[in-house]
């Protein structure tokens, strides 16, 4: 009887640390426990994955676990007993690699990055228009988005949303190195107004090659004190105040042009109060090796799809638009 008894505890013992517990198809499943998660959340969430949660309950009070849940993501293994599976959930939480560009507005930031780590877009946002921090670091609510670099970055997924601001911040200072900073001021300009203008280089062109030229321009304008007159910029301050970025406008209007807004750079002098999208990295680079020419405006060319023509005086690109404006005439684009 006591050789039964035995045999029966030696049973259970195993049943609740050694013996697979996992009832899933696949080769791995990630556990994500959120901050401030209980172990009861952890059960519900869990559940799914185990044949017996039970013994999962069991095997996590006897190991202390069940009073120590710590946030993170985890990596489970299909076959893992108990003991292996709590092991994994008190080790060191997984980094992800959180991906984002072509933001167009800080909101769009906070939504992309709230699907790649635990802080929701509410919090994220908070922590990215934080007045304090904005002001300290010579930073204001039109300009914020310009301080987050298009890229890839390793972070743990239960990374707080300070921490993934102070993470961009170091991002930011490390890519604004002394030379980067020197080309920007022989060009009259300082980070920021760097970031505006690539931004808006970006949006007049996709063509990479063409964005130095295309920026070139813009220095000339700047240098002379003339008026940008970007069209991007019209496009997103109309945006701006239907308040209805997903609009698609496929045309300019002379009406739009006379929108009071500091982002419409054909009433306002000089760049607008902060970028009207996250520009790439590439657009940075055109700007702060911009091409020296003697232009001064570009329109579309319908001829080549994507590139510009350019001109260096108001007769020349009154040619070039009115080859534009035909085109569109012809093919109905009136919006």
């Amino acid at each position: 009887m006591g050789l039964a008894f035995g045999l029966y505890f030696v049973y259970l013992f195993a049943e609740t640390f050694y013996l697979d517990n996992t009832v899933f198809d696949e080769s791995k499943v990630y556990v994500y426990i959120n901050e401030g998660d209980e172990f009861s959340d952890l059960l519900t969430s869990i559940t799914p994955l185990l044949k017996s949660t039970s013994s999962f309950r069991i095997a996590a009070q006897k190991k202390g676990y069940s009073k120590r849940v710590k946030s993170g993501k985890f990596l489970i293994l299909k076959g893992s007993n108990n003991n292996e599976i709590i092991n994994t959930l008190r080790g060191k939480s997984m980094t992800v690699r959180v991906t984002f560009n072509n933001q167009e507005r800080i909101e769009n930031l906070a939504g992309r990055v709230a699907e790649q780590i635990a802080p929701d877009s509410v919090s994220l946002l908070k922590v990215f228009l934080d007045p304090k921090f904005l002001a300290a670091n010579g930073f204001s609510k039109e300009n914020a988005l310009g301080m987050y670099l298009p890229n890839s970055y390793d972070f743990f997924w239960n990374t707080t949303a300070e921490n993934f601001r102070h993470k961009m911040w170091k991002s930011y200072q490390k890519f604004w190195s002394d030379n980067r900073i020197s080309k920007a001021a022989e060009l009259g300009l300082q980070p920021l107004d760097v970031m505006s203008l690539a931004a808006i280089v970006q949006r007049e062109t996709q063509k990479i090659d063409e964005r130095k030229r295309v920026a070139g321009v813009y220095i000339n304008r700047l240098k002379r004190k003339m008026m940008l007159q970007a069209d991007p910029t019209v496009i997103y301050a109309m945006k701006l105040k239907l308040r209805n970025f997903d609009t698609i406008i496929k045309r300019v209007l002379y009406k739009d042009l006379t929108i009071n807004s500091p982002y419409n750079t054909y009433r306002y002098n000089g760049l607008p109060p902060g970028p009207i999208s996250m520009p790439d990295i590439s657009s940075i680079n055109a700007v702060l090796s911009a091409e020296q020419h003697s232009y001064l405006y570009f329109v579309a060319n319908p001829k080549n799809p994507g590139y510009h023509l350019f001109a260096k005086n108001g007769s020349e690109h009154n040619r070039n638009k009115k080859i534009y404006t035909n085109w569109l005439d012809n093919n109905r684009v009136y919006r």
